[in-house]
């Protein structure tokens, strides 16, 4: 079986999803002389708001900025007092406050700010906007085979192809493009499947001078509100804005039934899942100044992994998509890209070898933070929530 491969350009490594995997490893590539392309999907980087607040860990999000030699641009970055948490009962009394002192070991940042401090560091061009990656395929002179996928054998040249129809081949093919990837399905059959968590998205802005209240209960970092498998999990920003994510154990479509597109109805139909909570909680809705989102939460299996693929392998939530519930998602994404890089410094010549050693590394982390992840779950959404939580921040205090 033959491709012509004249009709397309080349790029020795191309990484789809310029979110913060992809560009850590951009980063640590270029950093280490190894050119990069990243091909992402939104016309530039200013196309969207990138999210909330992130708690970047040291052994692994702060690990990574350092191997990106950009670990002290990103304490320029940080936000004072993100560390404080709140936890409250659904009628809104304080039942654990742990203080941001400083000293803590997972600081918290703006992800568009950590996006730009990403995005900044990589030489012009580097990334490639509004490009929109639809499929990819194996590239050989010689595919044999006619078993399965992971019967196939090839060289590892891939040719990808664009949403305006044009193509590329590379050498190695990275996947960090998030949840729907378009490259793991070379690698796994897998698809996320609902947690059975589903959230509503809402934000609460100058929230000092709008909504004092609001912003006295949540005060300068996390926090949770949570009883009878449902909850509020809310934090400040830096622009003094609330973010609010309003948080349910639900059918899979028990948001579809909400007509989102009228904002007083929508307001009404989430609270009406809120009967008997404390105003000031159900007011963290009422108040909202913009749309209200629906997000349902999905997962990869939690031992999600793949055969060693020739040319070919993911990052992220590409490669481990988990509920949030473990605060880990950006800190693997970031380390995962970092390692994936340094692998490829450590191997010069042998790409194989480098994902060889980087999918050891992946597989056995990613398993662990996602086991945590559904246990962590299932501690927030429970009957007798919060005090689950609350028995596991002090089992944590007391093991430090």
């Amino acid at each position: 079986m033959n491709f012509s491969l004249s009709a397309s350009t080349h790029h020795p490594i191309a990484i789809v999803g310029a979110g913060l995997g992809g560009l850590t490893l951009a980063r640590v590539l270029h950093v280490n002389g190894i050119d990069a392309a990243v091909f992402e999907l939104e016309p530039d980087r200013f196309a969207r708001t990138q999210g909330g607040m992130l708690d970047i860990h040291v052994e692994s999000g702060q690990a990574a900025l350092r191997a990106a030699g950009l670990y002290e641009g990103f304490l320029a970055r940080v936000h004072p007092g993100g560390e404080t948490l709140r936890v409250y009962d659904r009628h809104a009394r304080l039942v654990l406050e742990e203080k941001d002192d400083g000293e803590g070991s997972r600081p918290e940042v703006d992800r568009g700010d950590l996006r730009d401090l990403l995005l900044d560091s990589l030489p012009e061009g580097t990334v490639r906007w509004g490009a929109k990656v639809t499929g990819a395929r194996p590239l050989d002179s010689g595919l044999r085979g006619d078993g399965p996928r992971g019967d196939w054998q090839h060289s590892g040249r891939h040719e990808v192809t664009l949403a305006d129809g044009t193509t590329f081949t590379t050498d190695l093919l990275v996947g960090a493009d998030g949840a729907w990837s378009r490259v793991r399905p070379l690698l796994s059959d897998a698809r996320p499947a609902y947690t059975g968590v589903s959230f509503v998205e809402l934000d609460l802005l100058d929230a000092d001078t709008r909504h004092p209240e609001s912003a006295q209960l949540i005060d300068a970092g996390m926090c949770f509100a949570l009883g009878d498998n449902r909850g509020f999990l809310a934090h400040r920003e830096t622009d003094g804005s609330l973010h609010l994510y309003v948080a349910l154990r639900a059918a899979e479509d028990v948001l579809s039934a909400i007509d989102f597109t009228d904002a007083d109805a929508a307001k009404a139909a989430v609270l009406e899942h809120f009967e008997g909570w404390d105003p000031a909680l159900r007011r963290l809705v009422t108040d909202a100044d913009t749309p209200l989102v629906p997000r349902l939460i999905h997962a990869l299996p939690v031992a999600h992994h793949w055969q060693r693929t020739p040319g070919v392998t993911l990052l992220g939530d590409a490669a481990h998509l988990m509920s949030p519930f473990a605060g880990e998602g950006a800190n693997l994404a970031m380390i995962d890209g970092a390692d994936l890089g340094r692998a490829l410094a450590a191997h010069p010549g042998d790409v194989e070898a480098a994902l060889a050693a980087y999918e050891a590394s992946l597989f056995p982390r990613a398993e662990s933070t996602a086991r945590q992840s559904a246990t962590s779950l299932d501690t927030m959404f429970d009957d007798r929530a919060p005090q689950p939580i609350v028995d596991m921040f002090a089992a944590l205090a007391s093991s430090r």
